[in-house]
């Protein structure tokens, strides 16, 4: 019975220096390792001076600045589809924020943990507006432009079957490529998500006004963040940090009032924010790691607008990503 408890004890104690491994590891180096994406407008994009912009890029931030309490520590390393899950079980990467699809296999076969979802979308169609195509039976007999290593590919495909479409799929394994393929004009229609077609549209194509998106989506494509399998502390804090950008914007918390609001009265506030409660101790953060987090880029809501959003060249609908008293599915777990 001894040697079972001892046994079971060691076990436990490795368990948790792989949990921890992570979270160690960034502090030691003093620099968030983080996977994205190049070329995704709204998502992940460097501008002139080579500074990544994004939604994804808002996400690491905003991890930096609260486990590391600097938002500028964050080294963006660009993945391909084919690389980006092989980069992050490698090592090579802390955690992967390049816009990925979550499903049952990936779940279930690549060793991988799926984070909450910090964008909702749907594999859409662009083609050219004077090509006189109004839906998907338009596009039967065409070529469509398409990236390697999605779930893109493969949803063509199923639904391809499914409803007696056949479609010429032309694969690419860089998105610059297909971009460049498709508004070069050897593509008839060219298959993503309906967020990265916007951008698509906005910043490859040399008139926008040329091509349209068409109305329907083929598939459900949530996207979020990737982390390994038997680090649950890291896990765990890639989970609350969406949850706390979430919280902030269901209590009004901004990155422009977020120090005054740490002076509330109101109790969840106080929690997010760390001025009561010690929840960010129990991850082996600052208990302001939150307030951190937010004052790098706002809460959730700030983020969309600003990269995604109204604001932004791709002027998308909140949707499906509105908060739940809104209409939508942003919902966040209670802090307490």
């Amino acid at each position: 019975m001894k040697r079972i408890i001892i046994a079971t004890g060691l076990l436990a104690a490795s368990g948790l220096m792989v949990q921890a491994a992570t979270l160690d590891t960034v502090k030691q180096r003093g620099t968030l390792v983080c996977g994205v994406s190049i070329g995704f407008a709204g998502f992940s994009t460097p501008d002139s001076q080579g500074n990544y912009k994004g939604l994804d890029v808002d996400y690491c931030r905003a991890l930096a600045a609260g486990v590391l309490g600097d938002a500028s520590k964050v080294r963006y390393v660009a993945l391909t589809a084919q690389n980006r899950f092989t980069a992050l079980q490698s090592g090579e990467i802390d955690v992967l924020y390049r816009n990925s699809t979550q499903t049952y296999l990936r779940g279930a076969t690549l060793g991988l943990r799926q984070g909450p979802v910090n964008f909702y979308d749907g594999q859409g169609f662009v083609v050219r507006a004077d090509a006189g195509v109004k839906d998907l039976k338009g596009l039967n007999g065409a070529t469509v432009c398409v990236a390697q290593g999605t779930t893109h590919e493969v949803t063509l495909g199923d639904y391809g079957r499914a409803n007696g479409i056949e479609w010429k799929p032309l694969v690419f394994d860089r998105t610059d490529t297909m971009y460049q393929t498709f508004f070069g004009g050897r593509c008839d229609a060219m298959t993503q998500d309906a967020s990265a077609l916007a951008g698509a549209i906005t910043t490859a194509a040399s008139n926008p006004a040329d091509y349209t998106v068409l109305p329907q989506t083929i598939s459900k494509e949530p996207l979020g963040p990737f982390t390994r399998n038997g680090d649950d502390v890291w896990t765990d804090i890639i989970a609350w940090l969406h949850y706390g950008l979430i919280e902030a914007e269901e209590l009004g918390v901004t990155a422009a009032n977020a120090e005054q609001m740490a002076k509330s009265n109101v109790p969840a506030i106080q929690r997010l924010l760390g001025t009561s409660g010690e929840l960010g101790s129990r991850f082996g953060l600052d208990n302001k790691w939150m307030l951190q987090a937010i004052k790098a880029g706002g809460n959730y809501g700030e983020i969309f607008e600003r990269n995604v959003g109204k604001a932004s060249p791709l002027k998308l609908d909140r949707g499906l990503n509105a908060t739940w008293t809104k209409g939508g599915l942003m919902y966040a777990l209670p802090f307490k």
